[in-house]
This record gives C-alpha cells, structure tokens and sequence, in this order.
C-alpha cells in the first residue's frame, strides 16, 4: 500500500501579487509528485483552501489538477480543516465533491445525542478511512466528546484516521499557546492517524494508537512558518515506511540582526555587508530585526535601498520583520502567541466573565464569542450583494445567539 499525506495547502494564503499564487504552485508540485510516485490514494487532512470560498482563479487551477488525478485514478480523500468550514455549513469542498473529484470522509449518523462515523473504503486497497472535520479555535473538540468509538475501534483491518486537530501530548515548547486537545479523544487502534492543522513535522508512534503524523504545510504560510521550515512537504507512505517529501518552490535566505545599542545608519551598514558578495536568484530574503536601537526609529533605517539592492540581485521577494525591534523610548507590549487565532483565543480568556450573563459559564462563554467572531470573519461571497451578505451573517449570528436580529 502505497499513499500519500498532504495538510494544510491554505490555497489563496499569501495576499501579495508576488506570492499570491504560490501555495497552488506547491500545491501543482505535490499533485505531480504524486502521479510520479504512482501513490494508490491521496489524503488531504483540512485547509485546502485558504478560505471556504476561495478565488475563481484559484480554484480553476486546482479543479484541473484534481481531474488529472481523477483521470489517472487516483482517489482523493479529504476532511474539512478550520479554514475550509464555513459557519452557514457552505464550503466550496461540497461542490468539488459534488463534481466527483475527491470524497469527504467525514461521513456519519447522530444516534441520541452521539456521533456514529462511518468507513470510507478505498476500493483498490482495502484501506478503510473515516475522520474528523477542524473548525476555529479547535471547537471540533465538542464532537469528539459526543463520538462513538466502539464501531471505530472494533473495526478490523488497515484503518486509517483524518484529523484537523492539535495533539496535547505533541505539542512542543513553543506550541503551547496553540488550542490542543487529549489523544484519549480520539478513537483507538487505527494503523495511520493522517494529522492537519498544526504545521509542524512530526512522526510519533502512540501507544494504543499507532503512528500519529503531521506534514506540515505544502508552504510556509508566514514570515516566522518561511522563516522556521523555510520549505513545505508531504509525507509519502509506503509499506510501513514514512517519508517526507519536500517541495521547493523558492530558495530562503534569512539575515538576522542584534540591533542591540544600533543606530539606524549602522543596521544599514550590517545588511549591506551580508548581502554584497551574493546573489539570490529564486528566492526570498527574509529581514529579522531584534533588540534596542542605541538612538533612532526603526523607521529611520533605508530599507527602500536595502530593497532595492536585494531586488537588483534578482531576489524574487524580500520581507522585513521588525516586531522585535525597539528603542530606548518605546516598548512594544507583546501577546505570547503563535498565531491570529491564539492571540485572539488570549484575549477572550483574559476578559472572560466581565459581564454576567444568567446561565453561562466561563466556558460556555468563551465558545460563544469564538462562534461569534468566526460568523463576523465570514468573506462576502463573489458575486453576492450586500444587502443578502448582511442577511447571511444576520442570520447565522442569530442562530449561534438564538434570538431575532
């Protein structure tokens, strides 16, 4: 049995026109590989999309990919990941599934009060898949409390387990903002849990479980994820063996700063210096700044010339990060968070209980705002008016509240 798993393409991620294209580049690139690797079913484990409705032109491109890996006969199975899930329940993965291009395994029944999954069989292996849809700010979590298990983990045969979830008892030092939940959540005995949604890799055997796996990103979808794994990748299973296949699409150079006790004119001089004896054609030049300036702004360094330089030496896209960067007389106040979301999640926590409402607890309070700013995060669809996008969101948030808006 020879298969592959893929996470976390976010198509339609990067806004800049320079980068715009570029996870559907990496996402074309593993799409080939896996014909060339003549894989006998692809996994997608959540985030295809960037968003539940994403850009005609992106989504053009991957409905052609898709059909060439139907033509080819290779299956694709899929679950929706926090980004691919719209709170109204329409996601763009219902009408590619419609149009027979991939299968989503999140298929099942509600049997008083719990979840039953059900199997989805791949026909030419055996394999037998079912998994769990991701949604923001982890509130998936919920259904895994009310999931049936018993028929799962029964089940005999080669199992295999799609989630969009991150793992307590794989999380690293530096993950731990990150929303998580217990592995004991999940349902026991499955060959191959195909993880998403944490962008990492990460291959672990879990007693009673089996081989937990995280591929990371098809491509690095910040400036810290291009600054940390510079490269995205797949893992590629075959046999009972597991590799990671990479996917270059542009070379990463980082320069990286003190500018402790700095002026603006000497950081200039510290870039200038890495930089003059190099050339950077295909690829991106990652600028970190860090530390105290001894005198000035941060925005009395020339970076327009710094620019201008790296561009003239074919560099195909240069990036700043000065969060770190400080002076004397400002310090910039910082959040312990990894992400948008986990930011979020700290804020919520840290004004949970301000105002009482009869009959919710802390808990209870904190899933309704997440609910609620998932609803309000929701994209005005193409070609929709104003007046019914209103509608649309009036409408969910009334359900999420239950009341008349």
């Amino acid at each position: 049995m020879k298969f592959a798993h893929i996470a976390d393409s976010h198509i339609g991620s990067w806004r800049d026109p320079k980068l715009r294209d570029i996870s559907t580049i990496a996402f074309n690139k593993a799409m080939d590989k896996c014909i060339e690797e003549n894989v006998d079913f692809i996994l997608i484990c959540g985030d295809l999309f960037n968003t539940s409705l994403p850009r005609i032109d992106n989504l053009k491109t991957v409905v052609g990919k898709f059909k060439e890996i139907k033509d080819k006969n290779i299956p694709v199975y899929i679950i929706p990941g926090s980004h691919d899930f719209s709170p109204s329940g329409k996601t763009m993965l219902d009408v590619l599934e419609e149009a027979g291009l991939f299968v989503n395994v999140v298929k099942g029944e509600e049997i008083d009060g719990k979840l039953k999954l059900n199997f989805t069989i791949d026909k030419k292996t055996g394999a037998k898949i079912t998994g769990m849809l991701g949604k923001r700010y982890s509130l998936e979590k919920e259904y895994y409390k009310n999931l049936i298990t018993e028929n799962l983990e029964q089940e005999e045969g080669f199992k295999i387990f799609m989630l969009h979830s991150g793992i307590d008892e794989l999380k690293h030092e530096d993950m731990q903002a990150i929303i998580s939940q217990p592995i004991s959540l999940l349902p026991k005995n499955f060959d191959y849990y195909a993880a998403g949604h944490v962008h990492v890799v990460e291959d672990r055997t879990m007693e009673g479980y089996g081989r937990v796996a995280y591929p990371g990103p098809l491509f690095p979808n910040s400036f810290s994820e291009l600054e940390k794994l510079e490269r995205g990748g797949f893992y590629i299973y075959e046999d009972n063996k597991l590799r990671w296949e990479p996917i270059q699409v542009y070379n990463i150079f980082k320069i990286i700063i003190d500018c402790n006790g700095l002026d603006p004119e000497q950081v200039y001089d510290k870039i200038i210096n890495e930089i003059k004896d190099k050339e950077f054609i295909n690829s991106i030049v990652l600028i970190r700044l860090f530390g105290s300036l001894g005198a000035g702004k941060p925005t009395d360094i020339d970076f327009k010339e710094i620019f201008t330089t790296l561009y003239d030496k074919s560099a195909y896209f240069v990036m700043k990060n000065t969060n770190a960067l400080t002076t004397k007389e400002f310090e910039e106040i910082k959040i312990d968070a990894k992400s948008v979301e986990d930011a979020e999640t700290s804020i919520i926590k840290e004004h949970l209980g301000q105002v009482k409402v009869k009959g919710m607890d802390t808990h209870k309070e904190e899933s309704l705002i997440k609910e609620l700013m998932s609803i309000l995060s929701t994209e005005k669809q193409e070609g929709e008016r104003v007046n019914d996008f209103d509608g649309r969101i009036k409408e969910d948030a009334s359900k999420i509240l239950k009341v008349d808006l």
